[in-house]
């Protein structure tokens, strides 16, 4: 009988961009879990440095740990082992164990069947007694294991480190690798493209992955049966929890009016698309949705549906959920779905801008259904695909290519752009290349000198970054179904959209009225961006040109000079280098002129909305700087995390939670309601948990 895996394998999308079916790319943070585990790798390294070779007498917790020391004392030394004999008693169980070396005994000899072809393999056993032999003995009710005889002594040459991982025993198809074989393989990809997707993705040279190209074919051959029959009952739980998903979205509307959903259905009236968002996400967008960013880098193997989240930022920096998506495909049409209910979602606003990944099919659809919003490419979407693009093919010569391209970003200017990009594709012999083709085909997209001046509130930051890829990490569980998955993706949008955490006014740096004024009215996130920027405008030189404007200037960088207009009867100013217009917040060079004009105070209109006090306050009725009485809701908060995390794993931890924690918040109300109603000291409601 067939078992289907319970396990739910999302995985980030890997499908380059150019349009080629056949190209892959490292995804993003892959370079990243590379160096977790080469680091791991190192650790063990060093372990086995420190091995005591086995000994007469040593002992073990179980013949378990037994086979697993030696076998790593083995690895170190050059061999493998297998486990060859055991003895089994009434009393005892098993209480020998034989483990040998691989080149123990001798191959017994096969009589061939006449009139048949049989392949006559050469055996590896040569007789070596190198071997570890233990005895179980049970002291004071507990069991162990001693070694009772050992040899270290072989009859055959050891093998160096590049070859003992080639020797079967340590030849390891991981369960995360098996899954992107046979994904790869349904896709229709050769082995040995497989295989170099493989060692793409970890970041290593070819050759050095723990199997061989043979070990992927036989892998593959093995699994074929049991795939067919898988993807029969993939079908049916996918149309299932479809169901059940969509269920849950009818529960919340019920339960949450604010609560929106929208699904499609296919030409078998099937569901094929759902998305849904919730009521305190549409209300922040009134006030934070000039700038939306669109990810849709994680897809799931299991259900092979794409899902998709819009993010925003608020006035304190913290990454709000607008919305979720879960579409059956990557086509353009699809990916138009998705807008179009996101726009209607938020009651037919669209975004000022909105920042994407690289999808051809998504940049069809934001230029069909969003015409007046400017699409941005995240480069953290770019840079990373940098090495698998043009590694192998520059050689030692890509790091050089790598700086190159970093510089191109911060071009100032559209003629300086066009005419280093032709350089540098000639300095390398790029003209040919499809990826370089494809980045100069989306340039007004990404590169500084095309999208300065555009409205991007702060959202291209790394911290911006690392927070949207936390949240997604922190939504997928391997074990979670699609209404387990909308559970988490609710708390954790909540708890975000709802958090009370806020950054602290830096201590003051400038010491001038103007740094004073501006503490006042914005929030900590945008002062301190601001107090950052005074700081370094006392680092430029100022000279007034004939016109009226003045050229700034940094006191050690010749280059790099920035023009500043000043309309002193409209207290107008604006600077080449276009921050306010992309950030909001005043640039060192703009604050520098209001220096030397000797501005106390900024005017007013260089306060935007967006990054106001009170624009918090009017979002999420935000609290008053914190003191120590809050510590209650920090651990309340804390908790109540990690209890809807574990309780979404599966279907009865969901249940009992519910039902339990109902109880016992009906028990405290009514014990709450039975104490008295006021005891003279104010409380602030604003620490309420529900915000």
């Amino acid at each position: 009988m067939t078992s289907l895996s319970s396990k739910n394998i999302w995985m980030q999308r890997q499908q380059c961009p150019c349009g080629d079916w056949k190209c892959f790319v490292t995804c993003e943070g892959n370079n990243e879990e590379a160096a977790v585990a080469s680091q791991l790798a190192k650790a063990k390294a060093a372990s086995a440095e420190a091995m005591v070779v086995p000994y007469v007498g040593m002992v073990f917790k179980s013949d378990d740990d037994a086979f697993e020391y030696y076998t790593n004392f083995a690895r170190k030394n050059g061999f493998s082992v297998r486990k060859e004999r055991s003895r089994l008693s009434p009393q005892l169980g098993i209480y020998k164990r034989d483990f040998v070396c691989y080149r123990s005994g001798f191959a017994p000899v096969r009589k061939k069947p006449s009139g048949e072809h049989h392949r006559d393999r050469k055996s590896v056993r040569c007789g070596c007694d190198a071997k570890m032999y233990l005895s179980k003995e049970v002291v004071e009710d507990v069991s162990q294991w001693f070694v009772v005889q050992f040899s270290n002594v072989h009859n055959h040459e050891l093998l160096e480190d590049d070859e003992v991982r080639l020797l079967p025993a340590y030849r390891k198809i991981h369960e995360a690798d098996q899954a992107q074989i046979l994904l790869l393989s349904k896709a229709g990809f050769p082995i040995h493209h497989i295989v170099k997707v493989l060692e793409l993705e970890k970041g290593i040279q070819g050759g050095q992955l723990p199997f061989l190209e043979r070990d992927v074919r036989n892998f593959i051959q093995n699994r074929k049966k049991v795939v067919q029959e898988n993807d029969a009952l993939l079908n049916v739980k996918r149309e299932n929890d479809m169901v059940e998903l969509l269920e849950a979205c009818k529960a919340s509307k019920e339960a949450h009016e604010s609560f929106n959903y929208e699904c499609s259905m296919d030409e078998n009236d099937k569901l094929e698309h759902i998305a849904w968002s919730y009521g305190d996400s549409v209300t922040a967008y009134t006030m934070f949705g000039d700038v939306v960013h669109f990810d849709t880098s994680y897809r799931s193997i299991t259900y092979g549906m794409l899902f998709g989240a819009w993010f925003g930022i608020d006035s304190n920096g913290r990454m709000i959920i607008f919305g979720c998506v879960l579409l059956q495909d990557e086509a353009p049409r699809s990916f138009a779905w998705a807008l179009q209910s996101f726009v209607r979602f938020m009651r037919g606003r669209s975004p000022q801008t909105i920042l994407t990944d690289l999808d051809p099919g998504l940049r069809d659809a934001v230029r069909g259904e969003l015409p007046n919003t400017r699409h941005i490419t995240c480069l953290w979407n770019i840079f990373p695909k940098l090495s698998s693009w043009f590694s192998v093919s520059l050689g030692s010569q890509y790091a050089d290519f790598r700086s190159e391209i970093d510089a191109l970003h911060c071009v100032e200017n559209t003629e300086d752009f066009e005419l280093r990009w032709n350089e540098m594709v000639s300095r390398f012999g790029l003209g040919s290349d499809k990826h370089i083709a494809f980045l100069y085909s989306i340039r007004t997209t990404w590169a500084l000198c095309y999208t300065r001046g555009h409205f991007l509130a702060r959202m291209t930051t790394v911290a911006f970054f690392r927070s949207v890829d936390s949240f997604l990490k922190g939504i997928f569980s391997p074990n979670a179904c699609l209404r387990s998955l909308f559970d988490q993706v609710g708390i954790s949008a909540t708890f975000q959209n709802q958090s009370h955490n806020e950054m602290q006014y830096m201590p003051s740096k400038a010491c001038i009225p103007m740094e004073e004024h501006a503490r006042s009215i914005l929030t900590p996130f945008a002062f301190n961006a601001l107090q950052n920027e005074l700081v370094l405008a006392m680092q430029y030189a100022m000279s007034e040109l004939a016109d009226g404007s003045y050229l700034l200037r940094h006191y050690k960088k010749m280059d790099g000079d920035c023009l500043v207009m000043w309309i002193p009867e409209e207290e107008h100013i604006h600077c080449s280098c276009k921050e306010f217009e992309s950030s909001g917040i005043l640039c060192r060079h703009a604050l520098s002129v209001f220096v030397r004009k000797n501005y106390f105070q900024l005017p007013a209109k260089y306060f935007i909305t967006r990054w106001r006090r009170e624009s918090s306050i009017t979002c999420y009725d935000e609290p008053a700087p914190q003191d120590t009485d809050d510590e209650w809701f920090q651990e309340y908060q804390s908790l109540s995390e990690s209890l809807f995390a574990e309780s979404s794993l599966t279907r009865g931890r969901s249940n009992y939670v519910r039902r339990e924690l109902m109880k016992e918040v009906r028990r405290i109300l009514e014990e709450v309601r039975s104490m008295p109603a006021t005891d003279g000291i104010a409380v602030d409601l604003a620490l309420s948990p529900t915000g």
